[in-house]
C-alpha cells in the first residue's frame, strides 16, 4: 500500500471525484502521503462513519492535526466539510486548493483560531517520545468543546515505537476516553492488521455530593 517518492496519485472518492495527491522525494515527514492517511482518508467514505443521507462531515468544521500533505484534510473537505488543516511553519506552503491552513504547534497557546470543531483527524502523529505530551496538551485545550478525535496510526515495533506507544495510551487514559474500530469496519481495500483508528472524546467527570 506504500507509494513511491515524487508521486502525483489520484485516489477516487466513491462519489466519481478524483482527489489528486503530491508527495514529494526529499524534504522530511510532513512531504510524505503515509499509509495512515489513505486507510483514514477511506474510513471516512465508509457506511459505517459516512451516514445514510447527507454524509456526517456535510457543513462541519474539522481540524486536521499534523496534516503534512494535507491529504485527510482534502478528502474531509471533498466530502462535504469545512477544513483547517494545521502542521509547522516550513509544512504549510504544502497545502494548496480550497482548504484553510494555519500553522499549530503543539503545547504552545492557541491564538486567532476557528470555531471548536466537531471532529479531529489525526494520522501518524505517534513516532517522537517528546512530542506525546505537547500533543495531548493541545487536544486538551481543543478538546474542551467536546469534538470527535479520530486518530489512525501505524503499529510499529522496531525501535522506541512500541515504548512510545504505549506511554502515548497511558498518558491518554488520564484525560481521555477511546474506543478501537474493528478492522471489518475500516475500507475494504485501504485497511491493513498494523494500522488502527481509534475514536478518542474527553471524559466527562463525575463529581458525587
Amino acid at each position: 500500500m506504500a507509494t513511491t517518492p515524487e508521486s502525483s496519485l489520484e485516489d477516487p472518492v466513491q462519489n466519481g471525484t478524483v482527489l489528486p495527491l503530491q508527495q514529494y522525494g526529499s524534504g522530511g515527514m510532513g512531504c510524505i502521503v503515509w499509509d495512515t492517511a489513505y486507510v483514514l482518508s477511506k474510513y471516512l467514505e465508509t457506511p459505517e462513519f459516512s451516514g445514510d443521507w447527507a454524509h456526517t462531515l456535510s457543513r462541519r468544521l474539522v481540524l486536521g492535526l499534523r496534516s503534512g500533505t494535507g491529504a485527510v484534510g482534502r478528502m474531509a473537505a471533498t466530502l462535504g466539510a469545512n477544513v483547517v488543516v494545521t502542521d509547522l511553519e516550513e509544512f504549510k506552503h504544502l497545502v494548496t486548493g480550497s482548504v484553510q491552513a494555519k500553522v499549530l504547534k503543539w503545547g504552545e497557546e492557541i491564538e486567532d483560531f476557528p470555531p471548536p470543531p466537531v471532529y479531529i483527524l489525526m494520522a501518524d502523529c505517534l513516532y517522537y517520545e517528546e512530542s506525546l505530551e505537547p500533543l495531548l496538551k493541545t487536544l486538551k485545550y481543543i478538546s474542551g468543546f467536546e469534538p470527535c478525535i479520530i486518530c489512525c496510526y501505524e503499529q510499529r515495533r522496531m525501535g522506541k515505537s512500541p515504548d512510545i506507544e504505549k506511554k502515548y495510551f497511558e498518558l491518554l487514559q488520564l484525560d481521555f476516553d477511546f474506543e478501537k474500530i474493528p478492522l471489518e469496519k475500516h475500507d475494504e481495500e485501504y485497511q491493513s492488521e498494523d494500522i488502527h483508528i481509534i475514536y478518542i472524546r474527553k471524559k466527562k467527570w463525575k463529581f458525587s455530593s
